[in-house]
């Protein structure tokens, strides 16, 4: 202590009251040591820096790259120096001890936060390494990141009250544990998050880069990140909506990834055909219609089994509707499951199927269910109006009318005639 105490002797010895010569002995030995902890860390900090960016230069792993981005070096270089500060705090206010326990729990918290700094810029760092990994880019490592780093944070600060109020921290722990209701109604969201985020991993519910649509939210794009609290989903319209991680459990929502990875994204659209439109097929029709390639053998043969048929019971057929009979709607309907069967935009593996759904007051819906082979939205849509096109402008072939709801210029004009 002789050393610490230079200054205060030869202060007393000129004269100087030993109130005084105390206090200014203090503050030479704070800025001392102040000065040379600054030092320290210093030329620390940019010894291992300088040591770690080399090394990750090297390094064939990228690892080391993202340690010093996220400044772990840095971190771990302000340990000495701090050492270095509580060592001397003793030695600098000898003679006051109340302030050398403030300073000394100040720094002891301190020592909490800087550990704190170091596992969430390591965290930070393993997080941005696994997203790197093609197998794990696309799980939520945020949650569980965000799941440790919130229970370091807990620790710690239960720890700097220990400190600062001097209880031990098994007993701070055990009288934090008679209000763990009011703590679980507090982190109620982060609790409920922590579990969603589980269960979203290991049923393989949602992943990054899946395009989900959530009509509840108003979500209908790619999620971009899964964290702890919350999923956020870029939108077609490049908006951002949130969703909490638990709607994902407890709400219904539609996951598109079974079409991505399917080989071809489905086409299930409606035209409406007049009712009135709809007859049987005369043989002058039947023989007019024949001259459309791509139906005409399946014309030839489905009329020879009719006119088989038809005489084998001696049917008369002065009346056409006696007897089995071509219509217009089904040789439409045929025509447009083999135009699509052989368009270069669906999928021949996948089904296809043109079917005729439930006549109502719009008509008789005529659906068309495809597969175009191309899932891109923008050629997706593309394959879907290029078929549509063909069949609405095929329609009068058959002598079909589609179904439109009348304007009021159709009832100006009806009036005028």
């Amino acid at each position: 202590m002789k050393i610490t105490h230079l200054l205060y002797d030869y202060l007393v010895n000129t004269g100087i009251p030993e109130t005084y010569a105390a206090y200014i002995n203090m503050f030479a030995l704070l800025l001392t040591v102040s000065v040379l902890t600054f030092l320290i860390d210093y030329i620390i900090r940019k010894i291992l820096v300088q040591l770690f960016s080399q090394f990750a230069s090297k390094s064939k792993t990228n690892f080391d790259d993202i340690l010093v981005k996220n400044k772990v070096p840095r971190n771990i270089a302000h340990i000495v120096p701090l050492i270095f500060a509580l060592e001397c705090v003793p030695f600098v206010f000898f003679d006051f001890q109340y302030i050398e326990n403030i300073i000394q729990k100040s720094l002891e918290v301190f020592t909490i936060v800087l550990v704190l700094w170091i596992v969430r810029s390591f965290l930070n760092s393993l997080k941005d390494y696994f997203k790197t990994l093609p197998n794990l880019k696309d799980k939520p490592i945020d949650s569980y990141i965000q799941v440790f780093m919130i229970f370091a944070w807990a620790i710690g600060i239960l720890s700097a009250f220990a400190i600062i109020t001097g209880i031990e921290f098994i007993k701070f722990i055990t009288t934090i544990g008679a209000a763990s209701a009011v703590i679980i109604l507090i982190f109620k969201d982060t609790i409920l998050g922590f579990v969603a985020s589980i269960q979203v991993s290991i049923n393989d519910m949602v992943r990054i880069g899946d395009w989900i649509t959530f009509e509840k939210y108003g979500a209908d794009g790619d999620v971009i990140e899964i964290n702890l609290s919350t999923v956020k989903v870029q939108n077609f319209d490049k908006t951002i909506t949130t969703i909490p991680t638990y709607a994902l459990i407890s709400d219904s929502f539609k996951n598109w990834r079974g079409m991505t990875n399917s080989g071809g994204r489905r086409i299930k659209r409606s035209l409406n055909i007049n009712l009135e439109s709809i007859h049987y097929l005369s043989t002058q029709e039947v023989e007019d219609f024949k001259k459309i390639q791509s139906i005409s053998t399946y014309l030839e043969t489905r009329q020879a089994d009719i006119d088989a048929y038809n005489e084998k019971n001696n049917i008369n057929k002065e009346l056409l509707l006696n007897g089995r009979n071509l219509t217009n709607i089904g040789v439409f309907r045929k025509y447009i499951e083999t135009y699509i069967e052989n368009h270069s935009g669906t999928n021949k593996d996948m089904m296809i199927m043109v079917r005729q759904m439930p006549p109502d007051t719009q008509g008789i819906p005529i659906e068309i269910y495809a597969f175009s082979s191309d899932k891109r939205w923008k050629n997706y849509e593309y394959i879907m109006s290029d078929i549509f096109d063909h069949v609405i402008a095929a329609v009068p072939y058959f002598n079909l009318e589609i179904f439109e709801l009348p304007s009021n210029s159709s009832f100006i004009n009806y009036k005028k005639k």
